[in-house]
């Protein structure tokens, strides 16, 4: 599990960025979908990191498309993640009457209700796809939810985050050996909790598997927890219909999940991700660095820099 260096960031800093998301919690989501698609093309015009690190992923997982295909694509995406950072005060602070509201659907439910009602526990995948905060605000609005949490860099701003996550019930845990052992505990009690499947562990944590195509560490966490509870894993996300709200799915896992091989089971993993990018690929978050750590690094190849993507 990976570990974020924190922030010496100022307490006006922090008070400035939770007042943005004060104010923005209070904007329609027309608005900021307006505002979205207009900062999106300054994001991938202006910020170098961001455009490149999308359009190289871009490149390794649709290698059929054109470029003018991906560029477009490329695109589409920041301006699809620059409304979920605009949307993260509406998740968090907006009135709950009115996130509720903005959930136009529900696909799936019965995955969890029939889970839940057989006596099993559920684990919800939630890939970076769409709004992954809206996810957890249903979630826990109608199920015992409980979700790993990483404090963010910047320390000031976790009171802020940390309230915006839990105000509908969830219980979050640390990334370490004991919020494990929560995880455990709630699926025990046939509660829902949420992983992440698309976040890079720190080395030690995961296997190498194909994720279209090409190798990603992956973590391992999942068969830890299929092994010793027998829950149900299903993927769920939150698909923006851009300006009016948003439609949530819940996607039957792929089988290979509940393989006690690891590498089978991560590979699973990575598979339900691409059946949720499937729904719609520009609603990824195709600029994170997925493809970071390379086979040939963890086999000890003296030149396993020349084989990284970034």
């Amino acid at each position: 599990m990976s570990r974020k260096p924190r922030s010496s960031a100022s307490p006006l800093q922090a008070k400035l960025i939770a007042g943005i998301w004060r104010s923005l919690a209070g904007c329609r989501l027309g608005l900021l979908w307006r505002l979205a698609r207009i900062a999106g093309p300054l994001v991938h015009r202006f910020s170098r990191r961001e455009r490149e690190v999308t359009e190289i992923n871009l490149a390794e997982v649709y290698p059929e498309q054109s470029d003018a295909e991906r560029r477009r694509l490329a695109r589409s995406s920041l301006a699809h993640s620059t409304a979920t950072m605009l949307e993260l005060g509406f998740a968090w602070m907006a009135e709950p009457g009115r996130v509720e509201r903005s959930i136009i659907d529900v696909h799936g439910r019965e995955l969890l209700d029939d889970a839940r009602a057989e006596g099993r526990g559920v684990i919800v995948l939630a890939p970076h796809f769409g709004n992954w905060e809206v996810l957890n605000f249903w979630l826990s609005s109608h199920f015992p939810f409980t979700a790993m949490y990483e404090p963010p860099k910047i320390e000031r701003l976790d009171p802020v985050i940390r309230h915006g996550r839990e105000r509908m019930g969830a219980s979050l845990v640390p990334t370490n050996p004991r919020g494990v052992a929560a995880l455990l505990k709630a699926l025990k009690r046939s509660e829902a909790v949420g992983i992440l499947p698309d976040q890079e562990p720190d080395w030690g944590s995961g296997v190498f598997a194909p994720f279209y195509g090409r190798l990603a560490y992956t973590a391992t966490l999942l068969p830890k927890l299929v092994a010793r509870t027998q829950a149900r894993v299903v993927t769920g996300v939150a698909q923006r219909v851009p300006g009016k709200g948003f439609v949530i799915h819940f996607l039957a896992a792929d089988a290979r999940v509940y393989e006690t091989d690891e590498t089978a089971s991560a590979a699973g993993v990575n598979a339900c991700v691409e059946a949720a990018i499937a729904l719609e690929p520009a609603q990824y978050q195709w600029e994170y660095k997925r493809y970071r750590k390379v086979i040939q690094e963890q086999q000890g190849h003296p030149d396993h820099p020349s084989f990284r993507l970034y």
